[in-house]
């Protein structure tokens, strides 16, 4: 195991954002800019560029022009680990592009449709070693790759680290995490779904930290609830947990990824411009909710850099 890759992703939560563009659907580098600024003024250095992004749908021609502006917009130290995929020729395609350029990683967004385990684990192969470079695995559906084939993947150097996000009533009754910790090491694993079910997996099974969209409202907020968990300060990160749950609410009920763009937008924190089709936007009472709830959580003045200082009780 990398320790030095375990205290990288320990090191911030690892923040999921939205893209800016113009009008025109074309990359806004400047709002993207204000994005990433505000996220690292919160205490972020690791930005994954996957879904609420909406990779899924970029157009090949953007895609390298994409990466720069992102990778020129962050600071030095900050960690960007763009998407490929989900399908296996767009994973091909974009793999090579990352090949030539400075990131040490990249995800593989998770396909479904028209897949099984033996091809899936066949085409995170190829694009790999088209790549270079490891992947970061996104494990988002039960049993879609078994732990002996993440194991496999794993110790051929082939995944970096994983997300996990499979949805589960109770995060703590989770018998495919539990094999897959058997597996391979729970310090590579992140808990992909947000503060909701980050203290359990944490806590419970081990996990290095967790992925957020709402960071992208209230970075120090979500940033206090990782050094709160790091320092086994449960109640506290609980309370982080309770403070963000309104906008995670409206997140499962609505669209995650539709709503986190409506409340970036409508918090005014950057111009995301239109939501890229083939989602279109929030409209009438349901963008009125989410602006609501992401105005009341931007504004909550309590939470400041202080809040990530050792031994500060601010939630």
């Amino acid at each position: 195991m990398n320790q030095n890759l375990t205290k990288r992703l320990q090191a911030s939560v690892i923040a999921v954002p939205p893209l800016a563009r113009t009008d025109s659907l074309t990359i806004n580098a400047a709002e993207n800019t204000r994005l990433i600024r505000y996220l690292e003024r919160g205490g972020v250095s690791t930005l994954l560029y996957g879904g609420n992004a909406l990779f899924y749908h970029i157009r090949l021609s953007e895609y390298a022009n994409t990466l720069a502006t992102l990778r020129q917009a962050a600071h030095a130290d900050t960690w960007i680990i763009p998407s490929i995929g989900p399908t296996f020729g767009m994973m091909m395609d974009q793999a090579a592009i990352v090949a030539d350029m400075p990131f040490e990683s990249a995800m593989v967004l998770p396909q479904r449709e028209i897949a099984d385990e033996s091809g899936i684990a066949t085409g995170l192969r190829m694009a790999a070693e088209r790549m270079g470079k490891p992947l970061v695995l996104y494990l988002k559906f039960d049993r879609w790759l078994s732990p002996a084939t993440v194991e496999r993947l794993y110790r051929d150097g082939l995944i970096q680290w994983i997300k996990y996000a499979v949805v589960r009533e109770n995060a703590a009754e989770d018998a495919y995490l539990a094999e897959l910790i058997d597996r391979v090491p729970k310090e590579i694993i992140v808990s992909g779904m947000g503060e909701q079910p980050a203290v359990t997996h944490v806590r419970d099974f081990g996990m290095a930290g967790f992925t957020s969209g709402c960071v992208c409202v209230h970075p120090w907020l979500s940033t206090r609830m990782l050094r709160a968990m790091q320092r086994n300060e449960w109640e506290i990160a609980r309370e982080c947990q309770r403070r963000l749950k309104p906008l995670e609410d409206l997140r499962d009920a609505i669209s995650p990824i539709r709503v986190l763009h409506a409340a970036v937008q409508s918090s005014q924190i950057a111009d995301l411009g239109p939501i890229t089709p083939l989602l279109g936007p929030l409209e009438g009472p349901e963008l009125d909710a989410v602006g609501r709830v992401s105005r009341s959580l931007r504004d909550a003045k309590e939470f400041t850099d202080a809040a990530m200082m050792p031994g500060t009780s601010v939630c």
